[in-house]
């Protein structure tokens, strides 16, 4: 058995492979920077003494979720755990944005949870037990001028795994959205600094965070107090105009 991880070669990705490889869990480590994978899997195998394998991919590219699918079972690996980690944003208005860019985004972002979950999960159901988790963000709760794909994406990945939860709750299947707001990862080397609102956490508190909510019932979680304020309170008591307004303002219009 064992948890794979996409995006695990930086930020979330890392933190998410140490903490479940410290709980014993054999990994699939999952990105397309082979030398940090197997920098990472050589830290885990020696710390924790599991096994590791590391698959250098690029899941955005058009039937990859399949190869990836594909590698794990010729490797006679069974995948219990999946955490659809990788993904990243653009930050800018979508007429000045390179349309394959943009949607590259979609298809990491959306497309490959969707193929990842998909193919993985009639295994799980099979062994009556599993655990998804799925990297949303609170980008999901409003839309986001100049981020507008990237925000659309994180809604979308948000409505499927609460979906997903109602769906598998019954079979074994624990399924969690993650919506973490601004966190100091790699994701702002892409998207830009101006993509930030309010202070950023760290990754190991957003993955601490994740271990908690693993350990109950709820289909998402926000991270952070103020993060969560925001997310579940402020967004459904501003008029729905306004709050368009203000995120465009808040992300640089």
């Amino acid at each position: 058995m064992a948890t794979l991880i996409t995006g695990a070669s930086a930020g979330l990705g890392v933190e998410y492979a140490r903490q479940f490889a410290a709980l014993g869990h054999d990994l699939v480590l999952v990105a397309r920077r082979e030398d940090a994978l197997e920098r990472l899997a050589g830290e885990l195998r020696s710390a924790h003494n599991v096994d590791v394998t590391v698959v250098a991919l690029d899941l955005s590219a058009p039937g990859a979720a399949a190869e990836l699918v594909s590698r794990t079972a010729a490797a006679g690996i069974v995948v219990d755990g999946l955490i659809n980690n990788a993904g990243f944003g653009t930050h800018g208005d979508v007429i000045d944005a390179d349309p394959k860019r943009l949607t590259d985004e979609i298809a990491l972002n959306c497309g490959t949870v969707v193929d990842l979950t998909a193919r993985y999960l009639p295994g799980m159901r099979s062994l009556g037990r599993g655990t998804i988790v799925n990297i949303a963000s609170t980008a999901a709760f409003q839309p986001l001028p100049h981020m507008a794909v990237y925000g659309a994406t994180k809604a979308f990945v948000l409505s499927f795994t609460e979906a997903l939860w109602a769906e598998e709750k019954t079979h074994g299947i624990r399924v969690l959205a993650v919506c973490p707001g601004a966190t100091a990862t790699e994701f702002f080397d892409v998207a830009g600094e101006a993509a930030a609102v309010g202070r950023k956490r760290t990754a190991k508190q957003v993955v601490d965070a994740t271990m908690r909510e693993l350990a109950g019932s709820k289909p998402s979680f926000v991270d952070g107090l103020t993060n969560g304020i925001i997310a579940h309170v402020l967004t459904r008591l501003t008029p729905r105009r306004l709050l368009i307004a203000v995120g465009g303002r808040v992300m640089g219009g």
